[in-house]
């Protein structure tokens, strides 16, 4: 085989071998080439690789050891050992006498185009709502209490947590809750979870095993808390909103004893329940021995006066508080809250444990310390005057490109209500002209619950156009553009400038058309 052995590493000729096998050559060749402690490891990733790939098929005789290592350059007894590895791993088959070759328990699988996400700023922007300004992140202050409890936490302290959440953390989540949101939260009562996605998924799945069959949800309404109740195996029911929230006599038609609400600030209308309402889903919870699950998403961000209280500090036995760190810090941290009936609390306790044993304890000691040294309740204070701005933005660019545009819900959250002209529509080509500028955004349609041929109204929609003619409603409605645009991450010079995208964007000589 000594001739077989040159300098540019070609396969040898010997009849034994495969064309499969010659095609794999290339992978083999780093082998020689690495560093002499990881040689062994690389020939076996190329030899595995090449049998996954399919480029050495089954059934392929493979060179004896001593060719292989000869070829190669490298010890024969490396080779060896690769052989040896594939065949305890059930890729290559051997006997003595008869050699070594591909078995058929791998399977050739095709490569997979690997997509790499859109940039934020690329090709332009969006007013999609639910995202925070990832940039006001405090890395800082994060990582200096992430150096202070490492270096503060017991060996225990990394054994598996309870599936509550540290006692720490969920005593720091009662005080923050009970001082800043009005809720009624001893600790004891608190799961720490994975966001209220989860904690939507653990009332789910709570509820179903109570003999729960369906859940009342807001129309319009969040489309991912539906599917999370959905997927616990729950119908969900629309109920439309009014002025004032859900509308109780829906909910009590809708035969559900279960209902998910936002009532401090309506997803999507922005609308804050009003004291009357908040006391008649509370009497009809009572009333059918229900639950109300309050989804607190953004309550926090208030602009024109204090935060609205939680519904749960008005009746703690009759409703579950669900909310996170997602719009205050970062959605990546999936971390959150559930403030639990005591009824209830070991039925959710026992199905977090069986769901995931508990969050990681490190990030649960860090967002403890965070809270507790105060740098949280001053990262809601930064964001709060970041967003304020924002929104404020937002509302004059509008005003300036589409004069006569209707701006509802923007006393809270990250996201507002805007209603054009219908000089501005049809909502479908305005929708279009907008994404060929680059600029994307949701119609209020698109969180609707009702079937697609009923009219959607915005619940803050008056009398006197409800009263009007029913022939010039559905013309309006069918001109009308109804937006529901999110502002928490863009900066006040991208949002005017993607409003002025979507102005110029508009064909010349349209109705409408800024000039």
């Amino acid at each position: 085989m000594a001739d077989s052995r040159t300098t540019s590493r070609t396969p040898s000729r010997t009849t034994s071998r495969a064309s499969s096998w010659t095609a794999a050559w290339e992978l083999l060749l780093p082998t020689a080439a690495a560093p002499p402690r990881k040689r062994g490891r690389t020939l076996q990733s190329a030899l595995r690789e090449a049998v996954r790939s399919g480029r050495i098929a089954a059934g392929t005789r493979l060179p004896s050891s001593r060719e292989l290592a000869a070829d190669l350059g490298v010890s024969r007894g490396l080779v060896t050992d690769a052989y040896e590895q594939l065949t305890a791993e059930g890729y290559l088959n051997s006997s003595r006498g008869s050699g070594t070759w591909v078995s058929g328990a791998a399977r050739a699988t095709a490569a997979r185009e690997h997509r790499r996400p859109a940039a934020a700023d690329a090709p332009g922007t969006g007013f999609l709502p639910g995202t925070p300004d990832l940039s006001l992140f405090p890395r800082a202050a994060w990582s200096a209490a992430h150096r202070r409890v490492l270096a503060g936490l017991p060996h225990s302290g990394l054994g598996y947590p309870d599936p509550r959440g540290l006692p720490e953390l969920r005593a720091a989540v009662a005080g923050l809750l009970t001082r800043r949101r009005g809720v009624v939260a001893d600790p004891e009562s608190v799961v720490i979870c994975s966001g209220v996605a989860q904690a939507m998924t653990l009332l789910g799945f709570t509820l179903a095993g109570l003999g729960h069959r369906a859940v009342a949800v807001e129309d319009p309404g969040s489309p991912e808390n539906t599917a999370l109740l959905s997927a616990a195996g729950l119908t969900t029911v629309p109920v439309p909103l009014d002025a004032e929230g859900a509308s109780p006599a829906a909910l009590a038609a809708s035969g559900a004893r279960a209902a998910q609400l936002t009532p401090c600030h309506q997803f999507p209308s922005g609308i804050a329940y009003s004291a009357r309402r908040r006391l008649e889903l509370l009497e009809w919870a009572r009333a059918a021995d229900g639950l109300l699950l309050e989804d607190d998403y953004d309550g926090d961000f208030r602009y024109d006066r204090a935060p609205v209280g939680a519904l749960q500090g008005l009746d703690p036995a009759r409703v579950a508080y669900a909310g996170s760190v997602s719009k205050s810090l970062a959605p990546g941290l999936r971390l959150g809250w559930l403030v639990v009936p005591e009824h209830l609390v070991d039925l959710v306790v026992e199905r977090k444990r069986t769901m995931d044993l508990g969050n990681p304890a490190l990030d649960q000691a860090l967002l403890a310390e965070f809270i507790e040294r105060g740098d949280y309740d001053r990262q809601l204070r930064r964001c709060q005057r970041a967003y304020r701005e924002r929104r404020d933005a937002l509302v004059a660019a509008l005003a300036e490109h589409f004069p006569g545009t209707e701006v509802t819900g923007i006393a809270a959250g990250l996201h507002i209500i805007a209603r054009l002209p219908r000089r501005y529509g049809p909502e479908a080509r305005f929708l279009e002209r907008a994404a060929e500028a680059g600029v994307a955004l949701r119609p209020l349609a698109d969180f609707a619950r009702r079937p697609a041929d009923t009219p959607a109204h915005s619940p803050d929609e008056n009398a006197e156009n409800a009263e009007g003619d029913e022939n010039a409603e559905d013309a309006e409605d069918a001109g009308e553009v109804r937006l529901v645009m999110g502002y928490a991450h863009l900066s006040p010079a991208r949002i005017a400038r993607a409003v002025a995208l979507i102005a110029e964007a508009r064909a010349p000589g349209l109705p409408g058309t800024p000039r």
